[in-house]
């Protein structure tokens, strides 16, 4: 052939190679249309990386309460772990369902034992040795949720039981030697001093299961009332966007003991080690009410409050135990009240006459009136985020007269 019909050959081959390409083509093409016709449209190319978009489903599955599993009233739950009483007997902790936006954390009293005298189950123990006898089902107070002034009746409520000797701010493992006595041998008494471990499991169900509360309220009666300044700050850490109000109930008059320390005894000090103030002062000068100050620089919006009786013998009795004992407790209370106020100006207080011991877990909530002031208004209003003033009894060795609500 000669070069002529050569290049005709070749052209005329290309012609028909892009033929077929063409024609491969819109068979594809038709092939696609007819299956379009008979399976589902895939589904849109997102305009964002599916990375991208992952963590925002995520984020917002999170948002959820998760209350499965509860029932009505009050449920145990067994948290296991290093949880465990001074006895070695089982932690345990309640949890009531409420709105998932509010969220009250409750640290149960009990006492408190420091050597083997106070310590020793068998002579005359000055604290709740285990939980076979906790039940806030029990309760009266603010755990009275059919109560038609109750403040916290809609609240989910994480109530963490008492029973680690230690105001729930020991993490320590001692052994006490308890003293011979008429009928009692000395002999080695091993106590677990569990009590952050215990009551941050307990707050860590919270965390858990309510992942944005508006409203948080921290309080606890005796020695839980001690530590709720410190749990408050915690719960402040975990949720920065709430409005937090902690009350102590019945702690306000300790201050310092004589013959112990609980920087020793219960490693108070490496518990609260966060705290720059706390860590500046030194364990012979340590007394509980500066935990109000130590939180608050850490801290200043959390609104803090205090409930006590003038003359509660509780505190009277434990502060003798302590090697420090007093005729009255007036004097120490207000000394106390006095420096927590002037360095936190918006902390508020309620001072009742007389001798009793706690108030938030008894009717008297809803019957105790002071200086014109019904508690129950007083305390709706602190925890609803609502300016209250200072409560002091006028006579503070006679209890309240009883009123009706209005």
């Amino acid at each position: 052939m000669n070069d002529n019909n050569t290049g005709f050959v070749q052209v005329l081959r290309n012609l028909i190679s892009g033929t077929r390409t063409r024609l491969g083509i819109m068979l594809l093409l038709a092939l696609s249309a007819l299956a379009a016709c008979s399976e589902p449209e895939p589904t849109a190319v997102p305009d964002v990386p599916t990375a991208v978009n992952a963590p925002a489903v995520a984020a917002e599955e999170q948002m959820v309460a998760d209350f499965s599993g509860l029932q009505d009233g009050w449920n145990a739950f067994s948290p296991g772990g290093e949880t465990i009483c001074t006895d070695g007997s089982e932690y345990r902790f309640f949890v009531k369902q409420g709105e998932p936006d509010k969220l009250m954390f409750y640290l149960e009293g009990g006492g408190a034992c420091w050597d083997g005298a106070n310590c020793d189950p068998d002579l005359q123990p000055s604290y709740q040795i285990n939980l076979a006898a906790t039940d806030p089902a029990n309760s009266h107070g603010i755990l009275a949720f059919e109560h038609p002034e109750n403040p916290f009746a809609d609240y989910t409520v994480v109530y963490a039981p008492y029973c680690s000797a230690d105001v729930h701010l020991g993490d320590s493992v001692q052994v006490h030697t308890a003293p011979t006595v008429e009928g009692h041998e000395s002999h080695e008494v091993n106590i677990q001093h569990r009590g952050l471990v215990n009551a941050s499991a307990a707050m860590q169900w919270a965390i858990d299961h309510l992942p944005m509360p508006e409203q948080i309220f921290v309080t606890g009666s005796s020695a839980g009332s001690i530590p709720s300044p410190f749990y408050a700050l915690k719960l402040a850490q975990q949720y920065p966007g709430a409005d937090i109000v902690q009350l102590g109930d019945a702690s306000g008059g300790y201050r310092g003991f004589a013959n112990f320390s609980p920087y020793d005894v219960w490693s108070t000090d490496q518990v609260l080690a966060e705290m720059d103030y706390i860590n500046n002062i030194p364990a012979n000068e340590f007394s509980f009410h500066q935990l109000y100050i130590g939180v608050e620089r850490e801290n200043p919006g959390i609104r803090f409050a205090s409930y006590d009786n003038a003359e509660d013998n509780v505190q009277k009795q434990f502060l003798a135990l302590g090697g420090t004992p007093t005729e009255s407790l007036l004097p120490l209370l207000q000394g106390n009240l006095e420096e927590i106020s002037t360095a936190i100006p918006d902390f508020r207080y309620y001072v009742a006459g007389g001798t009793m011991h706690t108030i938030l877990l008894r009717p008297e909530v809803y019957s105790y009136e002071v200086a014109g002031v019904r508690f129950v208004d007083w305390l709706t209003e602190l925890a609803a985020g609502e300016p209250v003033q200072n409560v002091m009894c006028v006579d503070c060795t006679m209890a309240p007269e009883p009123v009706q609500a209005p």
